[in-house]
């Protein structure tokens, strides 16, 4: 089961493709990208910058993500109790790829949300 998690995690890194200029500036800004509908910030506040590009990209993601498994909670819940505890699960699994993003803008890192997040990119 830990294979199962270490390799879920172990994501494509883009981190060597931005200088470690563009990632210091910018490292705020991808942060505010992964808060859902503040994907577009970056797009506004550092056009220039790769790194947060790749962040709008993800956030843009993650969005959409989040959406679709609220739709597909909401859908569920209407399941007795099973469908409660399927909700929560998509629940957790769109918190977990939040975080996921988070902590890796905050460390300075471009790694790909699991999953989803090499899904498109919208943004170059």
């Amino acid at each position: 089961m830990d294979d199962f998690f270490k390799n879920l995690l172990d994501t494509k890194d883009h981190s060597d493709e931005f200088t470690a200029e563009d990632i210091n500036k910018n490292k705020a800004v991808a942060i505010v990208a992964c808060f859902w509908v503040l994907f577009f910030v970056p797009l506004v506040a550092a056009k220039d910058s790769g790194f947060a590009k790749f962040y709008a990209n993800q956030g843009l993601i993650l969005f959409l993500t989040t959406i679709v498994l609220n739709v597909a909670g909401g859908i569920l819940a209407n399941i007795p109790f099973i469908g409660f505890v399927l909700r929560m699960i998509l629940s957790l699994a769109s918190l977990g790829l939040f975080v996921f993003l988070l902590v890796n803008a905050a460390n300075g890192k471009a790694k790909e949300m699991p999953i989803v997040g090499g899904l498109f990119t919208a943004f170059q």
